[in-house]
């Protein structure tokens, strides 16, 4: 789950939205926009409020589970009787993963360097259409290949994208979630008994936990073999749609088909999004410790990183072990000492008292993000804004005349940045009376909300996120208008329109370039959990 709550982010949803329409269509991205602003509903519900037929609500209903971008729970609620109850199945638009479609490339990048060319086309097939049952998956990869293909050897891919965690089974269609019993209805009625405080669980969290099987059986290939049917292994193609087949026009046929093929029994898998995720964090950390320090910082830690396998927050490891990894990955170049010293100066990584070493990502992952925060308030407002964020971001709360003193402002002109800082959100403001004898004096007090700021700047970085995203569209239809115009136009005229179109595929370049860069800093401050 990511660390900030998305639904207070309205261009996050802006966002959302542009990426469904732009993959499956407008009517997909009507029942998306509905569920995001809304909550969870149900099939009648969405129906009236976004005033699409049944039938129709249904299909997008199929085409957004189907990529992951819809769950459905079954809800128990008070009946209108005494002692009855009703079970109402109600969805939920999962924004999360809706976002992570901006992230495929990545995905394949990664899969590309760790496993082999079968793997990523069988990844490839599943990022396209969402879920797929083994027999389909193969077929898919099969057909892509051509007729040097070898079946044997794009199944012992997939059981390794299974291993690896890429891939996992699709989880329950519509988990079941009861009333809340007697004892959980007393505790939540007695919130300020409790010594700490303890985030509540939401009914859409709730729902998630109950849809994800336990680790055995999401990453289970106990049944590999068992789609390999006589149709199968006669080269019957089960879904009989191609790849390369637009979504928007197979997304509802497929869809259905897998429904039915659920039915009998056959496993669906789908991409693992949260594996990448945790692949990519770790990357971030890596590079911001090369960055900061030094080539040599960085492949100590990325050969922690690989040594432990670890998603927690702290990964810890004897020295000797330190080395080892180090060794592993790098050869005889790297001597004990150098791996010692290096880490005895890391801000991120502790000495333990049995002669090894803490590494917390938490400090990496934070430190990256006020960096990141401190580089735009650097750009928008100036040296001095500069100075007086970086003083209270990093130290208690202080008055308007210590914030002069404590940063060597003009005191003319440091109440005009605080009140610009605040105004813009990256400072809070306190009124404090003080009385001394008969007197009362106001103050203002000045102090920074780290989890208000990463909130505050996802949602810019959301919508910078959508305005590249919306001119990369624009420039992709101009890439079209340009091309057909070309086809019909004489060989002069053709050859001004092709330099051109050469021109504006170069500007698509630049644009999704900057696209994917930006990514990287949502992920900063959204998917990396701390």
């Amino acid at each position: 789950m990511a660390s900030v709550e998305h639904a207070t982010l309205q261009n996050g949803i802006k966002l959302a939205v542009n990426i469904i329409a732009t993959d499956f269509g407008n009517p997909n991205a009507k029942v998306c926009e509905c569920l995001l602003r809304r909550g969870f509903l149900t099939k009648p519900q969405i129906s009236k409020f976004t005033e699409l037929p049944p039938d129709k609500v249904k299909n997008c209903l199929q085409v957004l589970i189907q990529h992951n971008c819809v769950q459905a729970f079954a809800l128990e609620q008070e009946g209108g009787g005494r002692d009855t109850t009703v079970v109402v199945t109600q969805y939920m638009a999962l924004i999360d993963n809706i976002i992570q479609r901006l992230r495929f490339a990545k995905f394949i990048t990664v899969v590309s360097k760790e496993l082999d060319k079968e793997a990523r086309e069988i990844l490839e097939g599943l990022l396209q259409h969402g879920r797929l049952t083994l027999p389909q998956i193969l077929d898919k990869a099969m057909e892509d290949a051509g007729s040097d293909a070898n079946r044997d050897a794009y199944n012992e891919s997939f059981c390794k994208l299974v291993r690896s965690r890429f891939v996992e089974r699709f989880p329950a269609p519509e988990p079941f979630i009861p009333l809340p019993t007697d004892e959980e209805n007393s505790k939540q009625s007695r919130p300020k008994a409790r010594k700490f405080f303890v985030k509540e669980v939401t009914l859409e969290e709730r729902a998630l936990a109950a849809a994800i099987p336990m680790d055995a059986e999401r990453f289970s290939l106990l049944d590999e073999h068992d789609g390999d049917s006589d149709e199968d292994k006669n080269g019957g193609n089960v879904s009989g749609s191609k790849v390369g087949e637009k979504r928007k026009r197979d997304s509802v046929e497929l869809a259905n088909e897998l429904d039915l093929l659920k039915a009998k029994g056959e496993p669906l898998w789908r991409v693992n999004f949260e594996e990448f995720i945790n692949r990519l964090r770790k990357k971030a950390c890596v590079e911001y410790a090369r960055a900061t320090y030094d080539n040599t910082a960085a492949v100590i830690l990325e050969s922690i990183l690989k040594g432990t396998k670890s998603t927690e927050n702290t990964v810890s490891l004897s020295l000797d072990s330190i080395f080892e990894e180090v060794v592993k990955n790098e050869g005889p170049a790297m001597t004990l000492e150098l791996v010692r010293c290096s880490l005895e100066q890391l801000h991120f990584c502790s000495e333990d008292d049995d002669d090894g070493y803490s590494i917390n990502l938490k400090d990496i992952i934070d430190k990256a993000r006020l960096e990141e925060v401190e580089s735009l308030v650097l750009k928008r407002y100036g040296h001095d804004a500069f100075r007086i964020f970086r003083s209270l971001s990093t130290g208690r709360a202080l008055d308007t005349d210590q914030v002069s003193e404590k940063t060597l402002t003009d005191k003319k002109d440091t109440p005009k940045i605080l009140y610009r800082l605040w105004q813009d959100g990256f400072l809070q403001m306190e009124k404090i009376s003080i009385t001394t004898g008969q007197k009362q004096t106001n103050i203002l007090s000045w102090s920074v909300k780290m989890d208000k700021i990463w909130r505050k700047v996802l949602d810019e970085l959301h919508h910078a996120a959508l305005n590249l995203s919306l001119r990369c569209t624009h420039e992709l239809e101009k890439d079209r208008e340009i091309s057909n115009m070309s086809k019909s136009a004489d060989k002069m005229m053709s050859k001004e329109l092709e330099s051109r179109l050469r021109r504006k595929r170069k500007v698509y370049f630049a644009l999704s370039s900057s696209l994917m860069e930006l990514d990287d800093a949502i992920m900063l401050f959204s998917n990396f959990p701390v």
